[in-house]
């Protein structure tokens, strides 16, 4: 505990912090008044894990209840370290280890075809009954969007939906590429609200066969296509491509590639539009308990290292957007569905895979208020005359399409 209690006492700088070693002995870091909250140590190892790597360490110690939260909760504990590490930023042992990792990230998101296939599998292969429990009814697996503060999460997906569709600027008749279609959510709202044809392309293999079955049961077979495929592999041409919550699991190292490709399928006319998790501030690495547990091979991008790949693509960039504050959001309301829903996803796993599940979405929510989390949406032409020169076309197509909406529902 010696070294911990030295980082600890730096380190805490807004509220208290509560530490009960393995042996029962309490020790108390303090700073001006903010939240209280008590961990147990429940391991002697524990405290050095913390020091090397702590996010490692706490994940696994609350998956294992080697570290358990005596007063608050999992969020509470993470989200008091998370506003220290805002303020103070990251201690020596920390930042050599940051240092070290980038060092190796290259090798950590080699995501050729086959690795990006396993990859996207140990995530997305998992039960579809567990994403009931806690999603959307549409399964809209990315940041949706608030536009006031009354917005529930269903809404707020649609909205979402809705947002993308305008950036697309999608006339009927037109062609679409979804690259990580998902559950097909989003493909059967473009085929639906725009009159468009669409492609989607997914490496999971569960959620091509709900894809493929809702489409089938909306009727719209004949319009949206699902295929189990990697994105390096597709051809054709598409008027308009769109892809949400995929690039997370490109890797650096495949970034000419995956916007090359873009390029390639992208009408001299085309829009596309990519709605990625990124970082406000400059390059890092993926957390060692995040890259292990829930995305292996996945990385979080600074704007500096997408914007230059784009460019070199040939592509122009027309509008750039970003709604980090929206996700901090939808990952409370998914964390909260969660944990109202514990005993049923315990059922289909154990309780290890539910304080798993919880240090995730509890982590990746403060990641976003705390720890510099953003999501870009990028809106990319061949040419910027392909988009018109004021914003306002965005609102109004959300009203067109809203309004569309609206008629289908009232029809059926």
């Amino acid at each position: 505990m010696l070294v911990l209690k030295s980082i600890l006492r730096n380190m805490v700088r807004v509220g208290t912090l509560t530490v009960i070693d393995a042996k029962g002995k309490k020790y108390v870091f303090s700073g001006v008044n903010g939240p209280e909250v008590t961990v147990k140590l429940n391991d002697h190892k524990i405290p050095w894990g913390l020091v090397l790597m702590p996010s490692l360490a706490a994940g696994e110690g609350y998956m294992d209840g080697r570290l358990t939260v005596e007063n608050g909760t999992i969020y509470d504990f993470l989200a008091l370290m998370s506003q220290n590490m805002e303020i103070g930023g990251l201690n020596r042992v920390q930042a050599i280890w940051e240092i070290g990792g980038r060092l190796f990230r290259r090798f950590q998101q080699f995501n050729p075809a086959d690795r990006a296939k396993k990859n996207v599998a140990h995530h997305y292969d998992l039960s579809n009954d567990l994403y009931d429990l806690f999603l959307d009814k549409d399964k809209q697996y990315s940041c949706a969007y608030f536009v006031s503060p009354e917005t529930d999460l269903e809404t707020a997906q649609e909205h979402k939906k809705r947002h993308l569709a305008a950036k697309l600027l999608i006339s009927p008749g037109q062609h679409i590429l979804d690259i990580g279609s998902g559950w097909g959510g989003m493909g059967l709202y473009l085929a639906k609200k725009t009159g468009a044809s669409v492609t989607g392309v997914t490496l999971s293999e569960e959620q091509l066969k709900v894809s493929k079955e809702r489409a089938k049961e909306e009727g719209l077979s004949g319009k949206v296509s699902f295929h189990l495929r990697d994105y390096r592999a597709q051809t054709g041409t598409f008027d308009r491509i769109v892809s949400v919550g995929m690039f997370e699991h490109v890797g650096i190292g495949f970034y000419s590639q995956y916007f090359g490709k873009i390029k390639e399928l992208l009408a001299d006319n085309g829009i596309a539009v990519l709605h990625t998790i990124g970082r406000s501030g400059p390059p890092s690495v993926t957390d060692p308990w995040i890259r292990k547990y829930i995305f292996p091979g996945g990385y979080i991008p600074a704007l500096s290292e997408v914007t230059p790949v784009i460019e070199r693509s040939g592509l122009v960039i027309t509008d750039i957007e970003f709604i980090g504050p929206h996700y901090a959001r939808t990952l409370r309301a998914w964390r909260r569905r969660f944990r109202a829903n514990w005993n049923k996803v315990r059922d289909i796993y154990d309780e290890r895979f539910c304080r798993m599940w919880e240090f995730y979405l509890a982590s990746s929510e403060i990641a976003f208020r705390h720890l510099g989390l953003t999501v870009f949406q990028i809106q990319m032409a061949h040419r910027h005359m392909e988009v018109p020169p004021t914003r306002d076309y965005i609102t109004r197509l959300e009203k067109e399409i809203g309004e569309t909406a609206g008629r289908n529902s009232r029809a059926a």
